[in-house]
Parts: structure tokens; sequence; C-alpha cells
């Protein structure tokens, strides 16, 4: 009697762990908050339940929003038409010196036709000043090239911290508004 009551303890702890083992845990809703898909993080200090944090989010997000005349969601999307702008600047700028050879060429050829007649042969003064003005040409036409290119990267990076600037200074307000209410705030 007593080996088939323990027998029958042991059958039901076991089937009662099993049945345990094999239920989900509660999953999380995957689902950020305001704060969190700006990477600011805040921490409801006074107890404050999921709900009254979204609602003091969004009174907060709104405020700031107000204050600096920023929104952050537009922000990212100016960021990336700026990046795609100075990719875009930078290729342009690349093709500027496509033609700088045959410029030069020609160019060279009608100084050394000129001088080539002077030295009583103009056909073999135009080929060397043909030459020449391939290599002249070339070199200045990397030179633009890549000065463009310098000044269309240093024109995106001046546009991307001056959206950098503006989304600190909203986080700014963002924050200072929740830690108004009671909320523990870091970004």
């Amino acid at each position: 009697m007593k080996r088939r009551m323990a027998f029958l303890t042991a059958a039901a702890f076991a089937c009662s762990s099993f049945a345990f083992a094999q239920t989900p845990p509660a999953q999380p809703t995957g689902q950020k908050t305001l704060a969190a898909t700006m990477n600011v993080y805040a921490f409801p200090s006074k107890g404050q339940k999921p709900e009254q944090q979204s609602q003091d989010e969004a009174a907060c997000y709104n405020y700031a929003v107000q204050n600096v005349g920023t929104d952050p969601f537009q922000l990212q999307k100016q960021a990336e038409a700026q990046q795609a702008q100075t990719e875009a600047s930078k290729q342009q700028a690349g093709q500027a010196g496509k033609g700088a050879g045959a410029q030069g060429a020609v160019k060279g050829a009608v100084v050394g036709t000129a001088v080539g007649a002077i030295a009583g042969d103009a056909g073999k003064g135009a080929a060397i000043g043909a030459a020449a003005g391939v290599v002249g040409g070339r070199r200045k036409g990397k030179a633009a090239a890549q000065q463009g290119q310098q000044a269309a990267e240093q024109q995106g990076q001046q546009a991307q911290a001056a959206t950098a600037e503006q989304l600190a200074n909203f986080k700014k307000a963002f924050s200072v508004c929740l830690e108004a209410k009671d909320y523990m705030v870091k970004y």
C-alpha cells in the first residue's frame, strides 16, 4: 500500500512537472514604448502602470515637438534623404573629370601645331602637344573630381551634424518632461 501510494505520488508529480514544462512562459508583447523607439529609456520611479507611462510619454512627445520644433521621426527620414543626396553629389563630382583627357588633348594639339609650325613640322608638334594635353587634362580632371567629392562629403557631414543636434535637443526636452512626471530617464 505504501509502495502504491509512493508510486501514485511520484506519477502525479511527474505528470504535473511534465505539464508545467510543456506550458510556454508568458511572452512579452514585443512592442517598444514610444521612448524606447527613440533610444530613450524611462523607468517609472513612482510605480506608474504601463498605461500611465504610455500616456505620459505621448504627452511629453507632444511637449518636445512643440518646444523644439522637430519631430524625431521626420528627422530620421531627413537624415536618410541627406545621405542619399550626399552619395549622388559624390557620384556627380566623380563624373566631372571624365572628358578632361580628351579636352586636354585637343588643347595640346592646337598648341603643339603652332609650336611645330614654327619648328618646321606641324604634325609632329600636334602629336606631342596632344599627348602632353591628355596627361595634363587627366590630372586636372582627377583633381577636380576629387575636390568635388570632398566638398560633397563635407556638406553631407555638416547636414548630418545639424540633424544629430536637433535630435539631441528633442531628447533633452522629452527627458525633462518625463523626469518632471517622476520617471528616471537615460538616453
